[in-house]
C-alpha cells in the first residue's frame, strides 16, 4: 500500500480575463481607457499559473495535491477564462460576479477579495471537508492590460503568508512543509525558501501552458463553478483612483540626413540642444 503524503496541498489560482495579447491596443474615443470591444482571453501570466498548479500535481506523489481551484473576479464573460482553466486541469472554479459595465477592480480590491475568500474557505468546516484549506496561491506576476504587478504581494501581506514573486522554477517539499522558488533578478537568479502557506507569482520562463483538448473542454462544462457576489465577501469595489485621460503616445517623426558633422552640430543647436 502506498503511504499517504505528509501533507495535502490545496491550490487556488486566480485568473483574469484580459484583452488578448495579439490584439493591437487602441484608446477609446472618450479617452477614458482602451477599447475593450475586442477579443479577450486569459491573461498569459495566469495561464502559466494554471499550468504550474497542474504540473505540481503531476510532479508530486499521487494524491499530494488534493484540489486545484480557479477563481476570477469580473463580469459574466469572466466565466470563459474559468472554463479554460477547468478544461486544462483545474478541479473547480469560483466566480465573483461584477456587473457587465463595472470598472475593472483595482489590485488592492482584488487582493482583499482573494484574502476574504481564502479566510472564509479555511474557517468553514464544511468547505474544508469538501475542498480542504487553501495553502498555496499561484497567480500571474502581472496582468498585460494594466501591468501593475502588485496583487500577489498585497495578498501575501493581507494573509500574513510568505511570498515568492517572479518565479521561474518551483519545487515543493511537503515533508519539510516548504517550497523553494527560483526567481529572476537583474543579472541572474535568486533562490527563495518559504514555509507553507505561500503566495507565488509566475514569470514567463516558468513553463509553457498546454492546450485544452476537445474532450476536456466538454468535461469542463460539468465541473462545479461557485457563484459569489461582492457582498458575500464583504468587499467594496469603489475605485480609489480616477483616470483623468488616456492618450496614445505621439507618433514617431522621421529623421533626416546631414552632409557633415558641422551641419549636424548646427541643427542640434537650432533644436535647443546644448553642450554640443
Amino acid at each position: 500500500m502506498r503511504p499517504s503524503p505528509a501533507r495535502l496541498l490545496n491550490i487556488l489560482v486566480p485568473v483574469k480575463r484580459a484583452v488578448d495579447y495579439s490584439v493591437k491596443i487602441r484608446v477609446n474615443p472618450q479617452q477614458t481607457g482602451i477599447d475593450t470591444n475586442v477579443k479577450h482571453s486569459m491573461n498569459p501570466f495566469d495561464e502559466i499559473a494554471v499550468e504550474e498548479a497542474i504540473r505540481m500535481r503531476e510532479r508530486l506523489p499521487p494524491g499530494t495535491v488534493k484540489h486545484i481551484k480557479a477563481i476570477s473576479i469580473g463580469p459574466p464573460k469572466a466565466l470563459d477564462v474559468l472554463r479554460t482553466a477547468l478544461a486544462v486541469g483545474a478541479d473547480s472554479a469560483a466566480h465573483v460576479a461584477l456587473p457587465e459595465n463595472a470598472p475593472a477592480p483595482e489590485p488592492l480590491a482584488i487582493a482583499k477579495t482573494l484574502a476574504s475568500y481564502i479566510n472564509i474557505q479555511n474557517s468553514d468546516p464544511a468547505k474544508v471537508e469538501k475542498d480542504g484549506k487553501v495553502d498555496v496561491v499561484i497567480l500571474g506576476k502581472q496582468a498585460i492590460d494594466d501591468d501593475l504587478g502588485v496583487t500577489g504581494q498585497m495578498l501575501a501581506g493581507l494573509l500574513g503568508w510568505g511570498q515568492a514573486t517572479f518565479a521561474s522554477k518551483v519545487e515543493v517539499d511537503v515533508g519539510k512543509n516548504e517550497v523553494v522558488v527560483t526567481r529572476e533578478i537583474d543579472g541572474g537568479a535568486e533562490e527563495v525558501r518559504c514555509r507553507l502557506p505561500v503566495v507565488i507569482t509566475t514569470d514567463l520562463r516558468l513553463n509553457e501552458p498546454r492546450y485544452a483538448s476537445l474532450p476536456n473542454i466538454m468535461k469542463a462544462k460539468k465541473k462545479p463553478v461557485e457563484k459569489l457576489s461582492p457582498s458575500d465577501l464583504g468587499i467594496d469595489y469603489t475605485p480609489q483612483l480616477t483616470t483623468l485621460r488616456v492618450t496614445e503616445p505621439p507618433k514617431r517623426v522621421g529623421g533626416g540626413k546631414v552632409g557633415s558633422v558641422e551641419e549636424l552640430v548646427e541643427r542640434l543647436k537650432d533644436a535647443g540642444i546644448t553642450g554640443v
